[in-house]
């Protein structure tokens, strides 16, 4: 980016475009199902050549990108058990766990609206907010301390509902 004063704006509008498309999704795919909205989305779209290749597709992104977002994991426990050296079996051993907890788990549609709900808001809401707390806790305005604790209730609100 040449003018790096305009890259929190960058974000910003990147951010809210985000926001606005998932928000449209899900209000489009309401309108479209009702209340009879199933969990999986897959589950609303019936039967037919379209379904599957969208449940195909899934399944492949599922299969190339798994990978990739265990890779901290990976990183993790090399560092902890094998001394940061790259070792395939603990990665298998991980990938079999993953795998096996989304086969063995009783509606792990559930399980799984469980972790994101909880696991983003304090991504999202409530570690950012408790950070900027503890590192400008000493420059820190009042208003702008009673925004971050504002913040962090309505991510705790949010992750609770969520649940």
């Amino acid at each position: 980016m040449r003018d790096k004063r305009k890259f929190g704006k960058v974000v910003a509008f990147t951010m809210a475009s985000i926001c606005l498309i998932y928000g449209s999704f899900g209000a489009l795919g309401y309108f479209a199902f009702g209340e009879q909205t199933e969990e999986m989305i897959t589950a609303n779209m019936g039967v037919g050549l379209v379904t599957t290749l969208v449940k195909f597709g899934l399944c492949v992104n599922i299969f190339f990108t798994l990978l990739v977002m265990m890779n901290s994991v990976y990183e993790i426990m090399e560092k902890r058990f094998w001394g940061g050296r790259y070792c395939l079996w603990i990665r298998w051993l991980s990938v079999l766990l993953v795998s096996l907890m989304a086969i063995l788990v009783p509606n792990f549609a559930g399980f799984l609206c469980l972790m994101g709900s909880g696991v983003c808001c304090a991504l999202g809401f409530i570690l950012p907010s408790l950070f900027h707390l503890v590192v400008f806790r000493d420059e820190m305005a009042r208003g702008t301390w009673c925004f971050d604790v504002s913040i962090m209730v309505v991510g705790l609100v949010l992750g609770v509902s969520g649940t």
